[in-house]
């Protein structure tokens, strides 16, 4: 793996986890019905494993 794709994706990860700080101190001023917590889990599970393919295929690059 050449040192741009590297830094590209240490710079993907990097803007993804500022996207997840911002999004951890936003404050719900109403409580979340169950429906909507329970889509908005299946919506950041399915961010997470695509996430991890990634990362996985990164991985594999870089170990040939």
């Amino acid at each position: 793996m050449s040192g741009d794709r590297i830094e590209a994706a240490t710079r993907r990860i990097e803007s993804a986890l500022t996207r997840i700080a911002a999004a951890s101190e936003e404050v719900h001023t109403q409580p979340l019905s169950v429906s909507r917590l329970v889509d908005e889990h299946e919506t950041l599970r399915e961010t997470v494993i695509a996430a991890l393919k990634e990362l996985d295929t990164l991985i594999a690059d870089i170990e040939q």
